[in-house]
């Protein structure tokens, strides 16, 4: 009888229908949250700002399923504040009126009010700026949570007053934590073997949230033996994989593509390139950058990789996807295997630096245009030597502004084709020595 009245009213209690499994596995307090250690340990900064009893505004970044609000919420039971929570996709100008109205009357009370923002990155500038006055006065300590870089998304001014705490995708050992607990909750295993088991966890991709989801639909099954690898992927879908062709995430993958191609590594390059295919990446931006990688990273230590790089992205337009891409990942290959060098890169930028400090220097008369009589009578052109009536086809004359001394802009390493061109250089630099001694 005591399930189904209250014993001090008499009163039937409300039926309460079924909870999903990630509501009856919400921590209790911040030791049972799985993972994120290295912020909620001793010597992380919530475990520190815990143990000095002076918890700050907060920034909590990190991806989709990895406890921003669960952390939220119990930081607040564990200070003693009001927890509120609201979404910035749902809230607008009169519910923050209405929600900094009701924090000001609970200080008056004596009570604090955490204000958890869900999705914090949502709010314009004017809104962001919005709660700049209840942080400094401390009617609310504000804990934003954002999938987004903050340092893109967030004000300036917002960020001074907040501290960033950065939560990290789940480990594989986390996710098979979380799957224990589940079993705990259940009361059974999951019907799985070992290699199903494994493919479950990694089917989640470092998300807590859709990992319990995934058990949920699992543990409904009704099964007279546990199902292996194959038969899984049969009955469930893979999640999609996080990638933001506009976001940090496409900044990021294409860096490790980058990377892994000036590093040599033609393994990781190809991983990171079929990742951001995956993720829906357009093929025209990757072979623009895979050019660029060409240019920037090889350079003429291989001057074929670029033409490569461009009959790779000529031979996509052409087939489109998929089979072009074929052409791109070749290209990435021989990019990750060619020499490298960023001589003339380096020397390029070089060159636009003295360019800038000496931008209002004119030519050497000797080597300006002649096309009139007035400017041969001032001297241009005169005492020009044409290199090719010079010995050896080569003046050595200076070609720099007078008063601008001779740079060395260009200093080719020994890799690849440029091992030819270094020759070629020291051969002339001896050339001009000789030429200037004569």
């Amino acid at each position: 009888m005591s399930d189904l009245f209250d014993m001090n009213t008499g009163a039937a209690k409300p039926a309460e229908g079924p909870r999903p499994l990630a509501d009856r596995l919400r921590p209790r307090s911040l030791s049972e949250v799985i993972g994120q250690s290295h912020v909620l340990g001793p010597d992380g900064p919530l475990g520190a700002m815990l143990a000095a009893r002076s918890l700050s505004s907060l920034v909590l970044w990190g991806p989709p399923g990895v406890g921003k609000t669960t952390i939220a919420r119990l930081l607040a039971a564990q200070t003693d504040l009001a927890f509120v929570q609201i979404s910035a996709i749902f809230t607008g100008v009169p519910d923050l009126r209405k929600v900094f109205d009701s924090a000001k009357i609970r200080r008056q009370n004596g009570q604090g009010t955490l204000l958890f923002v869900d999705e914090i990155h949502r709010f314009n500038k004017a809104q962001q700026d919005g709660f700049l006055p209840y942080m400094e006065d401390g009617t609310i300590l504000l804990v934003g949570a954002t999938t987004e870089n903050p340092s893109f998304e967030l004000n300036a001014a917002l960020l001074s007053r907040a501290q960033v705490i950065v939560l990290e995708r789940l480990t594989l050992t986390d996710l098979e934590r979380l799957v224990q607990r589940a079993e705990k909750e259940l009361a059974r295993a999951l019907p799985l073997d070992g290699e199903a088991r494994e493919a479950l966890i990694e089917m989640a991709d470092g998300d807590g949230r859709a990992l319990l989801n995934l058990i949920e639909q699992v543990a409904a099954w009704r099964l007279d033996k546990p199902l292996g690898h194959a038969a899984l992927a049969t009955r469930l879908m893979r999640r999609a994989s996080k990638y933001d062709k506009s976001g940090e995430e496409h900044y990021n993958l294409i860096s490790a593509l980058h990377k892994s191609v000036r590093g040599s590594d033609p393994d990781a390059a190809l991983y990171w390139f079929a990742r951001m295919l995956e993720g829906g990446e357009d093929p025209r931006f990757l072979a623009r950058r895979i050019t660029r990688m060409a240019v920037e990273d090889i350079g003429l230590a291989d001057p074929q990789a670029q033409q490569i790089c461009l009959e790779g992205w000529q031979t996509f337009e052409r087939l489109g996807s998929p089979e072009g891409e074929l052409a791109l990942a070749q290209a990435v290959v021989y990019l990750a295997l060619a020499p490298k060098s960023n001589g003339v890169y380096t020397a390029f930028k070089a060159a636009r630096a003295l360019a800038r400090e000496t931008g209002s220097q004119p030519p050497p008369l000797h080597i300006r245009p002649a096309p009139t009589k007035l400017m041969k009578e001032i001297g241009y052109g005169s005492g020009y030597a044409y290199d090719h009536d010079a010995e050896d086809g080569f003046s050595g004359q200076n070609y720099f502004p007078e008063g601008v001394k001779r740079p060395v802009l260009y200093t080719p390493p020994e890799r690849g084709f440029e091992r030819e061109l270094r020759k070629r250089i020291d051969y002339f630099a001896k050339l001009r020595a000789k030429r200037q001694l004569d």
